[in-house]
């Protein structure tokens, strides 16, 4: 038993030293999007961006570009996940979407809640925009199916259209490689799910993406997603080097071409992030001081990501109401809101996304171990 438990341990300290870049990442991104939403909602930036005008503008404009980050980890992971060796076999892709769905949407849904809880604290001391009004039914039924940016419904948090994009992209990935393996009808194919991620990168890059009229469906954000799922497969150590080249120029090339065609600020990123995965996204790192952060922030983004407008609301309507207008005294408001979400976002992790994230993996686990008895029995019988 001892043994066992040391072997866990262990396992579970090399999981933690692994990917460190990827935490990194997330970290940083994470802190950009809870900085951007301080400076594009509510009152407190307005009344301090005197104090740092150019910081507040970039925070307001640019920095939402780091929710590219976002997408090209989640394509870089999801091709770890869903086809590690680039080989499309999965069997399955509506259990898998289930999965998916069950890990995104019930802590989105509680976040969602406390959204419309603090859009009512916050009505009472302040009048602005960034409030919400009072959720239906067929609009709070729209956030749980992560449809309410597709049937036009206002989204109760800033942020919620990302979590219902990533559950369509993740879908999206897995139908391909599902149909990857279709067409290859058994016979191993390496190259067909590439390629094939490929030809829906250069789709989304040079049509989808261009047309902001596609901005609430997977295919206007594929390209950078896309760029993920190839980083993935041309950074993996075992391949030949002619095919990590072949890979890298699927990736680079599209982009470069797309980049030419129609230059976006947000594909630069996602190709300058997708080639540093490429080199380094399978680095492990020590746990070290500096990377204990990292990886604590980046363990911690989804729920800091979830809970921060939340928190960022009711600080504003607080010093809307009880704190003077003054540059000096509303950044300290701004600060302590960018606090108070990082410690929210722990607290929710802890409590809400780790809990509901491990009933959700036994749930998986049980069905998957029920399907292998039966394919066990049913081989049996068979015999």
């Amino acid at each position: 038993m001892a043994a066992s438990s040391r072997t866990q341990t262990a396992a579970s300290a090399v999981q933690q030293t692994q990917f460190g870049l990827i935490n990194l990442l997330k970290a940083v991104a994470a802190q950009l999007i809870v900085l951007h939403h301080l400076a594009f909602y509510g009152p407190m930036a307005d009344h301090a961006r005197p104090l740092m005008p150019e910081l507040f503008d970039w925070l307001a404009g640019d920095a939402r570009i780091a929710v590219q980050i976002f997408l090209v980890i989640g394509g870089f992971l999801a091709a770890k996940s869903l086809s590690p060796d680039g080989c499309a076999a999965l069997r399955n892709p509506l259990g898998i979407m289930w999965r998916r769905y069950t890990k995104l949407a019930p802590p989105f849904v509680i976040a969602t809640l406390l959204a419309a809880g603090a859009s009512v604290i916050a009505s009472a001391w302040m009048t602005h925009d960034s409030i919400s009004s009072a959720p239906s039914m067929a609009q709070l039924a729209a956030h749980v199916l992560l449809l309410h940016s597709v049937l036009g419904y206002e989204s109760l948090s800033a942020g919620a259209w990302y979590v219902a994009i990533d559950f369509q992209l993740y879908a999206g990935a897995a139908l391909l490689l599902w149909l990857c393996g279709r067409l290859s009808g058994g016979v191993s194919r390496p190259w067909l799910a590439p390629v094939v991620v490929a030809v829906a990168v250069i789709s989304s890059l040079f049509y989808f993406n261009r047309d902001a009229d596609w901005d609430v469906w997977a295919p206007y954000f594929f390209g950078s997603y896309g760029l993920g799922m190839l980083a993935w497969w041309a950074g993996d150590p075992a391949r030949r080097r002619r095919a990590v080249v072949l890979l890298f120029l699927m990736m680079a090339v599209p982009a470069l071409l797309g980049l030419t065609l129609d230059f976006r600020s947000r594909i630069a990123v996602a190709l300058s992030v997708a080639c540093v995965l490429t080199l380094l996204g399978r680095v492990q790192v020590q746990s070290v001081a500096g990377w204990a952060v990292a990886n604590w922030l980046g363990k911690n983004s989804y729920s800091i990501f979830l809970v921060h407008f939340s928190v960022c609301l009711i600080v504003n309507a607080a010093f809307a109401r009880f704190v003077p207008a003054e540059p000096e005294l509303q950044i300290i408001g701004t600060v302590l809101a960018w606090v108070a979400s990082l410690a929210a976002g722990a607290v929710f992790f802890r409590w809400i996304e780790a809990p509901l994230g491990a009933m959700a993996g036994v749930r998986s686990v049980a069905r998957a171990t029920r399907a292998f008895d039966g394919l066990v029995w049913k081989d049996v019988v068979t015999r």
